[in-house]
């Protein structure tokens, strides 16, 4: 079994038969502007309170794996961010990873006006990726989900959750867990998994049914997978209440959080049922009626928006702005996924919540670093940009405003995890000429 906590401090971790060990020192000198949050040791901060994260000029030193502080150290590697921002390493906090195959020829049906339940119904969304999944080799899911993790290390993930959701059989969501735990080996980023054990209704079993079931493997996740959540899918075309609460149940009785999926394709008054359930996320809310904002707001949930889905999907929007004001604890993920959100960039999530939520940068910012590392509960270690915590650090080519405002540019210049450059753009080298040629040419993949 592989260790609970995904976010664990390691000095080294395999890529590709290759490993990424603990660098020498480096400072990133002359940044224009430094994202931190407001006082030191704040596990998520309410979004009604972004606007008390700082963006000062500075500079921002490494060293063994965590950050050391914002003082220049005589003996490190100096790295250039003149006219740079420095940011937290982004936290996507809702994928599907791993996943095999694609789902565009839905994409186009969508496009034609046939909405997901209908395509659902016949056979597609969930159940055909399931049918991908179960066809392919371990190999072939591992060699796509990889290519997609180091698609979102190139803009700036450097942890992210992962769900098994697309097994619709116990065996094949054990299967989907162990590969999201072999994923974890592969790549240069941390990683959370979630048993979304309940995504679908499989064919020839009731809802209650497939509950019964769950309800019989969740002692097999806890001995033989790190999945540190359950989750599960609450619509007309999945799963009601009643099994929303016995997940609850199911949660709290083997010491795993709750993530919800919820009020995405209709409204259903989920929120206070998953409030109710002990959720730590309630997910999507693309339907959530404002009246349950305030409850929302005042409970120890946090509300993760997929403004991805909601653009691919045509869905309505959530309460993002109300949300904010309130006082919630807001996230924003990519809902990676082969259906409705083929997704890997934050900074592209950034730009959608920015014009269709109408959020500051800051707001926006929170939501994808300190707030998101809270629903995977390794706040304490990333996150933020603190003396202590792992040094896990984008460096972006501009200011932060100019991430929603250049829509769909990558502003990743380099990205840097556990204190060692990970990805370094081609552009942006000179600024890393200082670097042994060892870690310049790790920092190139």
């Amino acid at each position: 079994m592989r260790p609970r906590d995904g976010c664990e401090d390691a000095d080294a971790r395999s890529r590709g038969g290759v490993t990424i060990e603990t660098a020498a020192p480096l400072t990133l000198t002359g940044a224009s502007q430094i994202l931190r949050p407001p006082q030191n040791g704040l596990t998520r901060l309410a979004g009604n309170r972004a606007g008390e994260l700082t963006l000062e000029p500075g500079d921002l030193t490494l060293a063994d794996g965590v950050i050391v502080g914002f003082e220049p150290d005589a003996g490190s590697v100096r790295v250039r961010c003149d006219g740079c921002a420095i940011v937290p390493g982004f936290v996507d906090a809702h994928t599907h990873l791993p996943f095999v195959g694609w789902r565009a020829e839905e994409y186009a049906m969508k496009l034609g006006g046939v909405p997901y339940e209908e395509i659902a119904r016949a056979g597609g969304g969930i159940r055909s990726t399931a049918r991908s999944f179960a066809r392919a080799t371990d190999e072939a899911v591992l060699s796509q989900s990889r290519e997609l993790a180091d698609e979102m290390l190139r803009h700036g993930t450097t942890t992210f959750e992962g769900k098994s959701g697309y097994g619709l059989s116990m065996d094949g969501e054990l299967r989907a867990l162990a590969l999201g735990d072999a994923l974890a080996d592969q790549v240069l980023q941390r990683t959370v998994s979630t048993a979304l054990l309940a995504h679908a209704v499989p064919d020839g079993l009731s809802a209650s049914e497939w509950m019964d079931q769950v309800a019989g493997v969740v002692g097999r996740v806890v001995a033989e997978t790190s999945a540190r959540a359950l989750d599960i899918f609450v619509e007309a075309i999945a799963f009601d209440h009643d099994a929303l609460r016995r997940m609850g149940t199911l949660a709290r009785d083997h010491g795993l959080a709750l993530r919800t999926h919820v009020e995405q394709l209709s409204t259903m008054g989920s929120v206070p049922v998953a409030i109710g359930a002990g959720a730590r996320s309630v997910d999507h809310l693309a339907c959530m009626p404002v009246e349950d904002v305030a409850a929302l707001a005042e409970a120890d949930c946090a509300a993760v928006l997929l403004p991805g889905a909601e653009f691919i999907g045509d869905e309505h929007l959530p309460p993002a702005r109300a949300l904010i004001d309130a006082g919630a604890i807001c996230v924003l993920a990519s809902d990676l996924n082969p259906g409705t959100s083929p997704v890997t960039s934050l900074p592209l999530i950034i730009g959608l919540a920015a014009r269709r939520y109408r959020w500051t940068i800051r707001e926006a910012l929170l939501a994808v670093t300190l707030n998101a590392a809270w629903v995977l509960e390794c706040s304490d270690v990333v996150g933020s940009l603190e003396p202590g915590k792992r040094a896990d650090v984008v460096l972006l080519d501009g200011p932060v405003e100019q991430i929603p405002y250049r829509f769909g540019h990558n502003p990743v210049a380099a990205v840097i995890v556990g204190g060692r450059p990970a990805w370094i753009r081609p552009d942006q080298a000179w600024r890393f000429a200082s670097l042994p040629p060892a870690q310049r040419e790790a920092g190139g993949r």
